[in-house]
């Protein structure tokens, strides 16, 4: 198999694995465009934020906030601290692109998102140095349609924002969408510890600012499944268990 054909094929299979997440992640961006109209941003303004930022929970984190009026600090602090679960991501998978040049470690960063981190690991967890071209690409189609997808769900958003009243709390649909991106996610036990972990933490620091809390779930969530799964790979080892 040629270059050229492995790039294509590993693409698609990229696209394929993160298929069934994308109803939810497109919901999750209807939702993001709606809340863009509503808060008076337009058409423009909401498709270079969507395109730029990338990054929902940022972009429905600093929307109240330009609403209220809020000093740019303070949008960009909590912004800043809601995606510090990003950092986490990249210093997971940094020994897997770390062989790449700066450029494309930004690339791969940047279409890098929540469902298309825990897929590529999920289906690449036996990886113990850099990622092949295969696998790299893999990651990039499962980034790139999900990048498009965002897009696309953005702008029916944004046209549909005048049209949907508040009172429908449309916010809570993103809710149903995040429910349904991660049950199937949930099948492996250190998984469901990890998000029963993160939900609990969550929880427990709601009263945080800056929804500091979120950044300690996510923290609490990947070292409990972290735990684990090396927990169950030693029960395997002395058991004799593949």
């Amino acid at each position: 198999m040629s270059p050229n054909e492995v790039r294509r094929t590993a693409f698609w299979q990229g696209v394929r694995g993160i298929a069934p997440m994308l109803v939810s992640l497109g919901a999750w961006g209807v939702v993001a465009g709606v809340a863009m109209a509503k808060v008076g941003l337009g058409l423009w303004l909401s498709l270079a934020m969507s395109m730029l930022v990338f990054a929902g929970s940022a972009q429905l984190t600093a929307l109240p906030l330009i609403a209220a009026g809020a000093p740019i600090w303070l949008i960009f602090g909590a912004v800043f601290i809601v995606n510090l679960r990003f950092v986490i991501f990249g210093a997971v998978l940094h020994p897997f692109f770390r062989h790449y040049s700066p450029g494309r470690r930004i690339f791969l960063g940047f279409v890098n998102t929540d469902a298309s981190f825990i897929k590529f690991m999920a289906d690449h967890n036996h990886l113990n140095g850099p990622a092949l071209r295969s696998q790299t690409w893999y990651f990039v189609g499962s980034g790139v349609i999900c990048w498009l997808m965002w897009q696309t769900s953005t702008v029916v958003g944004v046209l549909l924002g005048s049209a949907i009243p508040s009172s429908w709390s449309v916010e809570f649909a993103a809710v149903l969408a995040l429910i349904a991106m991660l049950v199937p996610m949930c099948a492996a036990r250190p998984a469901l510890l990890a998000v029963v972990v993160a939900s609990f933490v969550s929880w427990l620091t709601q009263p945080l600012p800056l929804r500091v809390g979120l950044l300690l779930a996510v923290i609490a969530g990947i070292v409990a499944g972290y735990w684990a799964d090396v927990r169950i790979e030693r029960l395997k080892q002395q058991e004799g268990r593949p």
